[in-house]
């Protein structure tokens, strides 16, 4: 590691030995994928349905993998998703929903009853998503937005309303005002913010940050090159950018969460000023706003952030990738 960053690791009290294991979220028929990859998977006993691989294991050639049983999530990541205590019939926002692993997650807890609409700015990654959701058949209560996450809005048009009933140059006119849809499952519905709907059960902020909590990305500026480091994760001037759209999106999730229900913001970096800052920033300009308990990390080895009720994965003691997780209601 260059000496910038394992400055940057020592001011944030990280040690740079950390070591991340892999993780996988899968489908009942545990010893059938165990036969056929030829290892053991080791059962994560704090979060339901997630094992640990042997980090030299490649499943994506796997018959399990192709055939949906399997998928590659880390365990922190699941730890964000559970923090929204998903229900049956919920309907659930991820507003930064690339690549899809944690959609897939929301989706296998909701059943047969909600949805799930997945945000992201980048088309080419949540087209990933789209092929991650069809190869898993889990699209039927899901749709996907090519979207701003930080202005994202729906009006409350039926879908088929907004596609065949307006004459044609007003729909063509609703279109260029409206996100790009590029996923529409057959039951999932249309949720939204208006005067006439309450807006969206749960709502997940993953959002996008410097990384520099999660190992396996450090660890490709081997290839990338540590020049590349130094502008995408040590670099001020991105810093303070992505802290003014880390904000920007917490807000707008807040906007379009319903009264009672329950928001997650996260990151997978280390830093105070992506974390606990922004949360308090937030809270200070939000009395609506009230900072949750979670209550599912019982048993989870995380740490308390440097805000009461915040959780800490650090890499070196969680054995998962860093991420930051708060969780808060609309009161």
């Amino acid at each position: 590691l260059p000496e910038a960053f394992l400055n940057f690791l020592e001011e944030n009290g990280i040690d740079p030995s950390i070591y991340t294991p892999r993780y996988v979220r899968l489908k009942p028929g545990l010893e059938e994928i165990e036969a056929e990859m030829k290892c053991k998977l080791r059962k994560v006993d704090w979060l339901p349905g997630f094992y640990s691989l042997p980090p030299d294991i490649q499943i994506a050639n796997s018959k399990a993998y192709q055939d949906g049983k399997i998928y590659g999530i880390d365990a922190a990541s699941g730890a964000a998703v559970s923090a929204l205590k998903i229900s049956p019939g919920d309907h659930v926002l991820d507003l930064c929903a690339a690549p899809g692993a944690k959609i897939c997650m929301m989706l296998d807890l909701l059943g047969d009853s909600g949805s799930v609409t997945g945000v992201d700015v980048a088309r080419h990654r949540l087209a990933a998503c789209r092929t991650i959701l069809q190869k898993y058949s889990l699209g039927d209560r899901c749709r996907l937005f090519v979207a701003d996450g930080t202005t994202f809005s729906l009006a409350p048009v039926r879908f088929r309303e907004w596609t065949s009933r307006r004459p044609w140059k007003e729909r063509k006119r609703a279109a260029k005002a409206r996100p790009e849809l590029i996923f529409y499952g057959q039951h999932s519905g249309v949720v939204g913010l208006s005067k006439n709907e309450l807006g969206y059960d749960k709502v997940l902020v993953d959002a996008e940050c410097t990384h520099d909590g999660s190992v396996r990305h450090i660890q490709k500026f081997e290839h990338w090159g540590w020049r590349t480091l130094q502008r995408r994760v040590l670099d001020a001037e991105r810093t303070d950018s992505l802290t003014v759209l880390q904000l920007k999106l917490l807000r707008n999730g807040f906007r379009l969460l319903k009264v009672g229900g329950l928001l997650v913001y996260s990151t997978c970096s280390l830093t105070v000023a992506q974390n606990e800052d922004i949360v308090e920033r937030f809270l200070k300009e939000n009395a609506s706003a009230e900072l949750q308990e979670i209550d599912e990390a019982e048993g989870w080895p995380c740490k308390c952030g440097r805000i009461p009720k915040t959780l800490r994965f650090d890499p070196l003691t969680s054995q998962t990738s860093g991420l930051f997780v708060a969780k808060v209601t609309k009161l």
